[in-house]
């Protein structure tokens, strides 16, 4: 979800790093379309009731755009707590408002939601149990949840480990790249195998539905087809993408 070269000014706290209008909040729009493609197979078409789509941590909306064509007649609403992230939302998506994932932290009333999409998040959280106890509050019983975020286990980290290398995504510091491949300090927290994020959901209330892969477009160019080809098999694709339901 975010990224932020090396370059940029020492953040004083995590609020600081992701309030940073240098710091991208874009996802791949690879990953985008294939989530937003899972969640219209979810909720299929419109038929006379609207359903409410909630992009929690939308960035700048550009998930929520992606997502908006292959939801016609559904409400897509962003939420992002940056004041950065939401004013370039607001250019993307009709409704963009200000939202926390922690202590009734969001907008809406208990059930209120049809599905939500958390897109490269949580990934970047301190408390990532709150924000999913959050998450169900929102939803309607049977709702679905569209959770993306990078894997632990990729095929080139696999690798990586072998050779005592740090993986890619992980990181040990805010202000620069120790120890692993890439350029940009991206402030993740906690990495996730498939395993973990299935028993992780699950624990929080959620049946899980389906996992798939989906592209990582940091990958250097040469190994782009492997990287596709990763995707058949989620547990050595770059990113998952996993659909739940709250039960």
């Amino acid at each position: 979800m975010t990224a932020v070269p090396t370059t940029a000014p020492h953040p004083k706290d995590l609020r600081d790093f992701y309030e940073n209008p240098a710091v991208p909040v874009a996802s791949g729009t690879p990953r985008s379309l294939r989530q937003a493609r899972m969640l219209a197979r979810a909720l299929g078409p419109a038929a006379g009731r609207p359903r409410t789509v909630l992009d929690i941590g939308c960035g700048d909306g550009t998930a929520a755009a992606t997502a908006a064509p292959l939801l016609p007649g559904h409400r897509i609403v962003g939420v992002d707590w940056s004041q950065d992230a939401l004013r370039r939302a607001r250019t993307r998506v009709p409704y963009a408002v200000r939202g926390e994932l922690t202590g009734g932290g969001l907008p809406f009333a208990s059930g209120s939601a049809d599905a939500v999409l958390f897109s490269e998040v949580i990934e970047h959280l301190v408390d990532p149990d709150a924000a999913l106890d959050e998450i169900r509050r929102v939803l309607r019983p049977g709702g679905h949840l569209m959770l993306s975020t990078p894997n632990l286990a990729a095929w080139y980290n696999r690798a990586l480990l072998l050779a005592g290398v740090q993986p890619v995504f992980s990181e040990v510091s805010l202000r620069g790249i120790h120890g692993r491949p890439g350029s940009e300090v991206v402030g993740h927290l906690r990495l996730y195998t498939p395993r973990a994020l299935r028993e992780f959901v699950a624990a929080s209330g959620f049946t899980v539905v389906r996992l798939e892969g989906a592209p990582f477009h940091g990958v250097p160019r040469p190994l782009r087809p492997l990287d596709r080809l990763a995707c058949a098999r989620p547990q050595l694709a770059s990113i998952l993408l996993l659909h739940a339901q709250r039960t």
